[in-house]
Parts: C-alpha cells; sequence; structure tokens
C-alpha cells in the first residue's frame, strides 16, 4: 500500500528556481508529486507538493530523502504523514525560551546579579546538550539567591514573543486543535504568557520565593527533556489526540525526546545536534511557518 506525504517547502525568498529544484529531488527520490501550491505573506514563501511514496521506500529512505532536500541553500522542507495534516484535531506542543519568546529567561534574571555572561555560557552548553539539564539549571539559578523577588516582573516586561508566536497559536485553537507548552523556564513569567494565549496546557519550573527573595532554588522536580516528552504524552492522551497527529517544536538539547515523541517534531532555529536529528528545521525567524507544517 502505497503511504502518502506532504513536501511543505519554506523561505525568504523561495524563487521558482527553487522550487523547481525542489521538485526534481522528489521525483529523483522516486515519489509521485501530485498537488502542488505556492504561497506567501511578504515575510517567507511556501511550496506544498502532495506526494505518493512508493512501496519500497523505508523509514531510512524518507530520512534520506529529508537529508537530500535540505542541501537546497535558504530553503527547508518539511516532509510530513499526510494523515497528520489531515487529522481533524492536532496536539501542538512548544518549548519556552528561544521558540514561544525570543530570550532566555535565566539569562535576564541573572543580568539582575551581574552573572549573565557566566549563565549564558552555561545555558548554551546545556542546549547543546554537553551539560545535564537539571545540573545545569540548580547551578545557574544558584547565582540568583538574594535577589528580591520583583526582579521577575521586571523580567517579565522584557520577554517578548517570537515573530509569529501569537498567530501560530490563535490559528490552532481556532482551528479546534490543543496547544500547549513545556518550559525549562519559570512559572512565574510563564503564567501570565499562557494566560494571554489561553493555552490548554503548560508547565514550568518554579523559582523559590522566601522573605520577598528568590532563595536561589527552585521548589520540585525540574522540568527536563525526560519530562517534555512525559508531559506531551499525557497531555495529548488528556485530549484524545494519538501521537501521531502532534507536533512539537523547540531548539535545544532538552527537548530532543520530546521531538523524536512527537509526530513531527520541528527543530526552530535550533542547535546543529537538533537539526541534526528533528523531522524538519525552521531557520528564519518566523515560528508561524508551523501553521504550514502541519497544514492549519
Amino acid at each position: 500500500m502505497s503511504s502518502n506525504v506532504t513536501a511543505v517547502s519554506y523561505g525568504v525568498n523561495l524563487s521558482l528556481p527553487e522550487v523547481e529544484q525542489l521538485r526534481r529531488s522528489l521525483t529523483g527520490a522516486g515519489l509521485a508529486v501530485g498537488a502542488e501550491n505556492t504561497t506567501g505573506d511578504g515575510r517567507f514563501s511556501v511550496y506544498t507538493a502532495d506526494c505518493t511514496l512508493p512501496d519500497a521506500v523505508t523509514a531510512a529512505d524518507l530520512a534520506e530523502l529529508r537529508r537530500s532536500i535540505a542541501a537546497i541553500e535558504g530553503v527547508d522542507t518539511a516532509v510530513v504523514p499526510a494523515a497528520l495534516r489531515r487529522a481533524p484535531r492536532k496536539f501542538l506542543i512548544m518549548d519556552v525560551d528561544s521558540t514561544l519568546i525570543q530570550q532566555e529567561v535565566i539569562e535576564l534574571l541573572a543580568a539582575y546579579a551581574g552573572k549573565r555572561e557566566e549563565v549564558t555560557a552555561v545555558t548554551e552548553a546545556a542546549m547543546r546538550g554537553e551539560l545535564d539539564f537539571a545540573q545545569s539549571l540548580h547551578a545557574r539559578v544558584a547565582v540568583l539567591a538574594g535577589l528580591p523577588a520583583d526582579v521577575v516582573d521586571s523580567v517579565r516586561a522584557e520577554v517578548t514573543l517570537s515573530n509569529g508566536a501569537a498567530e501560530l497559536v490563535a490559528a490552532f485553537k481556532a482551528a479546534g486543535h490543543a496547544v500547549a507548552v513545556v518550559s525549562g523556564g519559570f512559572n512565574q513569567i510563564l503564567r501570565p504568557i499562557a494566560e494571554d494565549l489561553g493555552l490548554d496546557h503548560w508547565i514550568a519550573n518554579e523559582l523559590e520565593i522566601s522573605d520577598g527573595a528568590l532563595t536561589g532554588k527552585v521548589v520540585g522536580d525540574v522540568v527536563d527533556r525526560a519530562a517534555k516528552e512525559k508531559y506531551l504524552r499525557e497531555w495529548a492522551a488528556a485530549e484524545g489526540i494519538p501521537m501521531e497527529h502532534t507536533i512539537a517544536v523547540g531548539d535545544g538539547a532538552n527537548d530532543l525526546d520530546m521531538l523524536g515523541a512527537a509526530g513531527i517534531g520541528v527543530a526552530f532555529n535550533a542547535k546543529p545536534a537538533v537539526r541534526a536529528v528533528a523531522d524538519a528545521a525552521i531557520n528564519m525567524p518566523y515560528l508561524d511557518a508551523v501553521r504550514h507544517i502541519a497544514g492549519v
């Protein structure tokens, strides 16, 4: 039996020669290209092609196809199961820092302690997968000890959503899909963002506050790589949505389990180690490109 997929290509400047090159790559891999569509909104262009995979194509072949198409400079392509794009209800789960929002909150907090450069170096190593996330988080939060609790309000005012984030969430919600975020950041920052966006599920770490000051500790278990996958599975099940109809988006090593478990995992302006294993990558600053991948 044939398997159907949709190739979704997107780029800031997606030219006709690039579209033709994409079509050749698809047909060269043995795919039958059906309906095609090209659209754009002035920020980026999108080319979609409904394709039929021959029976002989394996998961390894599909991975190789993704790699070969990814070689086209300035264009990213997601090869998405058509069943996911047609699903009546989908579940979108996203990382927060450097994905839903443009900043890394721990770095903004550390700036108030005069430790931003030190903490940034640790954050980057953790996101590359060079450090255990939970241990690195405890070490980074420790430098915040003694800061007045109202720095949380100051940092919250510095946070900005990624370009297209609000539009992405609104589109999914309007279509009846579920949207969640799971973060290695902090509830004190995430709570108002999640409420404003009307997210169905959200969770992050809780900064411990005592006598009006940060203690340099977090309350309870750290939301780490394993926890992100756990919440994806739990929340999708609670929504009655099968895992093959889920979309996960993130940028760092602590997102890898979540990206791998989802129906399709999307690396958003991600570290090289994440881009190398994700099903798709978005290498432009527009989070709502996820809409086109998911068919929303």
